[in-house]
């Protein structure tokens, strides 16, 4: 569009430090739509063309003004030091096992990404996938890996520069040795093998020139690959006249008899689920049965080694429960619970441990109570309670992330007596933990591969009451005890609240560094979240999406008011659907923020669905193109709740150009918003825009960590007094 009435929105600002000067020039468009009713305006929308070159000349002088303005943070090389030395800890990831045969991740000190080794009796550990190895630039990212059930083939999957378009390759284990691949596609696609490694069952996206332009993320559908065929010959078994959004996920039984396929519209919190008897109809064409469709519940199957259906679901139990039946007669009217809803801790996972070494077969369940981990031992016939782990901490144990997982409990397929389970708190590097059903023992299994000096660090879970009298709760890290004249302190408040994602207590160098430095950190288990299960996301979604925003604004006033830190020494700070969280936290309460920091954010609400994958999250947010829905994202989208005059807090917007799930444009457009609504009014609260290339909205090399949450610590820390 033509750009009318092009000036400079900015003015040179008094010497501070570090300096302001003016903003880049960013014309503003008298465009306003008439949608559903709603006047809107965009006067940004000529930056959503990354083609123009009056977009490209805004972006190099928004660098060039980032480039001033980091060169002069105080504390920006102190806090990258620090970060690089607690990041050394390094990583190890749980084992899988296929057999005797253990596959695991691990990152030593120094290493910029993770590394896939394996191990099998009498030999050495070895790797099989080193990222760096692959290429030399750390650009590439293993996005996920399946050995077949004999442990003698992978299916890997990586991506470059960020982008998340993962390449399926399948690795003889052996030699190492690719023996398939590539198959291009495939990004997000669980791979499930049938006995023997023939083949397996996979998800890819249709090729571009068979959706209509601008449709290139979706249009999933299930595939049958033949190992060391073609992949122009696979068969597509499922998907076809189904919602474009979907996701799809498949698996295969231990022993082959049974497939099960699940479909989710987009995120949304419900899934159908299919089962087919292989036995009977074939691996290329299932006779697939809907065991759940059009229930609003998220449920998965996993067919046991003792001829039950397993049945993990959130149906009538938003804490989730675990229930049982016959594979013949799977319908929900059939389900017997095994493990029924707890009122206050939230089902996440489960493992089965039935070795010929054990008295009766056993089950551990994975449990978080308010984000805190339970482990429990139950008898695997009747449920019945048969003991609780002894866990190291008030930390998380395995991925309570997501419900239909295993919890992060990893046994092996072919049964047994032991499992295996991570562990980490706010001070503790991932440990992995063992576990031996035969003596109830919980021994270590493998620590962090690097020696670091941990500070000493005070965590507190404390609640708090919201706009609506919700009690909410949150954790707040500050170093030992000490005299209270020392409060208040520089903070920082960080939240995400949406997609049912638990905020948990974890090992985090840059909080740790912040923590050290004399901050505290605060971290909110705000509505739309899982920390108190689906009951608790669904109240920060949708039409109850400012719940989230209020939680936070109270989270904020609660350690004001606490008196751990002030509005002029308080920080903010989130990434995507958190980002979104920042940008209304800032235009809903100035007042309390001295700064934010707002990562790959969500800002321009009533268009986020043209940008990445916005089509899929529709079910969370709501969508522009109903007239109720429009409203309720109009009424709290950051983009269009900029008012000039306001003084608005610091902020620095941190985006990646590679970013395919949430564009760069959303903090582009709020970026020259803030700026000119506050050009040349409070120079010492500047609105700032980092970007970096060849990286995306997902995993990234250890240095790139390192230099963004130094970049992002050291804003905050000026703008909130830590660093003066």
């Amino acid at each position: 569009p033509r750009v009318r009435g092009m000036t400079a929105s900015g003015h040179p600002a008094p010497a501070s430090p570090p300096p302001v000067p003016g903003y880049p020039p960013a014309g503003r468009l008298d465009l306003v739509e008439d949608l559903h009713g709603h006047r809107v305006a965009d006067p940004y929308r000529w930056l959503e063309d990354p083609a123009s070159q009056q977009v490209k000349d805004w972006l190099a002088a928004q660098d060039e003004l980032w480039a001033g303005q980091a060169a002069a943070l105080p504390a920006r090389d102190r806090l990258a030091t620090r970060i690089g030395q607690l990041m050394e800890a390094g990583f190890i990831g749980t084992p899988v096992w296929r057999g005797e045969r253990q596959f695991f991740m691990r990152r030593l000190a120094g290493q910029e990404h993770g590394v896939l080794l394996t191990a099998g009796p009498g030999e050495p550990e070895r790797v099989l996938i080193d990222p760096v190895a692959l290429d030399p630039s750390g650009l590439t990212t293993l996005d996920a890996w399946q050995p077949d059930k004999e442990g003698r083939l992978l299916a890997y999957q990586v991506s470059a520069a960020g982008d998340e378009e993962s390449v399926l390759r399948v690795m003889d284990v052996a030699s190492g040795a690719d023996v398939d691949g590539p198959i291009t596609r495939c990004r997000y696609s669980p791979v499930a093998w049938l006995p023997g490694g023939a083949a397996f069952y996979y998800v890819r996206k249709l090729p571009a020139g068979q959706v209509p332009a601008g449709e290139e993320q979706f249009h999933r559908r299930v595939y049958l690959h033949a190992v060391g065929i073609p992949d122009t010959e696979d068969a597509a078994i499922f998907g076809e006249g189904r919602d474009k959004t979907n996701y799809y996920g498949a698996s295969v039984s231990r022993d082959g008899r049974w497939l099960v396929i699940s479909a989710a519209q987009g995120t949304a919190p419900r899934n159908d689920l299919w089962l087919a008897d292989l036995t009977a109809s074939g691996a290329a064409t299932p006779d697939l049965r809907a065991v759940q469709e059009g229930v609003d519940a998220r449920t998965s199957l996993h067919p046991g080694r003792d001829g039950r259906l397993y049945v993990f679901t959130d149906s009538g139990a938003p804490r989730g429960r675990l229930a049982v039946t016959d594979p013949a007669q799977p319908g929900q009217q059939h389900w017997r619970d095994l493990i029924p809803a707890d009122p206050v801790a939230i089902l996440t996972g489960y493992a089965i441990l039935d070795g010929a070494g054990l008295d009766r077969p056993v089950l551990l369940a994975s449990w978080t109570r308010h984000a805190i981990s339970e482990v429990t031992v139950h008898d695997l016939v009747t449920g019945a309670p048969a003991g609780r782990l002894e866990l190291p901490g008030a930390g998380p144990a395995g991925d309570a992330s997501r419900l239909g997982s295993t919890g992060g409990i990893s046994e092996r397929p072919e049964g047994g007596h032991e499992a295996w389970f991570g562990y980490t708190d706010n001070t503790t590097p991932l440990t992995v933990y063992h576990y031996d059903a035969r003596t109830g023992a919980v021994t270590v299994w493998a620590e962090a591969p690097g020696a670091v000096a941990v500070p000493e660090v005070t965590t507190r879970q404390v609640a708090f009451t919201s706009r609506d009298g919700t009690e909410v709760r949150m954790l707040i890290m500050s170093k030992e005890d000490g005299p209270e004249e020392r409060r208040p302190w520089p903070a920082i408040l960080y939240g995400y609240g949406g997609f049912g994602i638990s905020m948990a207590p974890a090992y985090s160098a840059s909080v740790l560094a912040w923590v050290e430095a004399g901050g505290v950190y605060a971290i909110a288990a705000l509505r739309g979240g899982g920390e108190e299960g689906e009951d608790w996301h669904r109240a920060g979604m949708r039409e109850r999406k400012q719940n989230v925003f209020d939680d936070f604004h109270a989270a904020a006033q609660a350690l004001i008011d606490g008196g751990w830190t002030t509005p002029a020494q308080l920080g903010i700070s989130g990434g995507s659907n958190g980002g979104l969280l920042v940008g209304a936290a800032i235009t809903q309460r100035p007042d309390l923020f001295a700064a934010a920091a707002c990562s790959a954010p969500l800002l321009d609400m009533v268009r986020y669905e043209r940008f990445g994958l916005g089509q899929t999250w529709n079910d969370e947010y709501g969508t522009a193109g109903q007239a109720a829905e429009l409203g309720w994202l109009l009424g709290y989208s950051p983009y269009h709740q900029v008012r000039e005059g306001t003084r608005y807090p610091a902020t620095l917007f941190t985006v990646f150009d590679n970013d395919t799930r949430v564009d760069p444009v959303h903090a582009h457009k709020m970026c020259a918003a803030l700026q000119h609504a506050t050009a040349a009014r409070w120079p010492g609260r500047p609105i700032l825009l980092r970007r970096e290339s060849e990286v995306g909205h997902g995993a990234r090399a250890v240095s790139r960590s390192v230099s963004l949450s130094a970049d992002s610590l050291a804003f905050l820390a000026f703008h909130t007094g830590l660093s003066r």
